[in-house]
């Protein structure tokens, strides 16, 4: 009875699993390049989730890794989530129809003009068409002949593009609020 629990790694003590993973943890953590404060938060909850299934976990060092490598993935895909989230609204406002603008929106504008018409014939038709002529995603499909279910791809990938562009200029975030 003794052997199986010690392979379940319910007799090791935590601190000691803890010790001997940090390398790894490190390495996983160093991998997907998560700043030191997020990676703490990452740290903890697979921690907290380990004690609360403890009991049910086969092999302690597998489970960490990998719930480690998993929530990295899952945190990088929320920021991009989040970063073209911040995108959207900022397209969405600059391809408004025209407002009176302050010279801060002037400038922003005319930089996004100038990184659309960067980018490709259909990434820039895609963008216009969702964002500027507010067509919903099986209008655009229709539009350009794209899979209704490929165009949140697209989009996504457009906006990542577009993103990249507006990064080289200079702007970050908090220039598109």
């Amino acid at each position: 009875m003794s052997s199986a629990l010690e392979q379940t790694g319910v007799s090791e003590p935590i601190d000691s699993l803890i010790d001997r993973l940090q390398p790894k943890l490190k390495r996983i953590l160093g991998r997907y390049r998560v700043p030191l404060e997020d990676a703490e938060d990452i740290l903890q909850q697979s921690f907290l989730d380990f004690v609360y299934k403890r009991s049910t976990i086969y092999n302690p060092d597998a489970w960490l890794l990998a719930t480690v490598r998993n929530r990295s993935i899952i945190y990088w895909r929320r920021r991009r989530t989040q970063l073209h989230e911040a995108v959207d609204v900022s397209v969405l406002d600059v391809m408004a129809q025209p407002q009176p603008p302050n010279q801060g929106q002037v400038a922003l504008r005319r930089d996004l003009e100038r990184v659309l018409g960067e980018l490709p014939p259909r990434s820039r038709s895609l963008l216009k068409l969702r964002y500027g002529l507010g067509y919903k995603p099986a209008e655009v499909a229709a539009q350009l002949g794209y899979q209704q279910s490929s165009v949140r791809k697209l989009t996504s990938r457009c906006l990542t593009r577009l993103n990249r562009q507006l990064q080289v200029l200079g702007f970050s975030e908090d220039d598109t609020r």
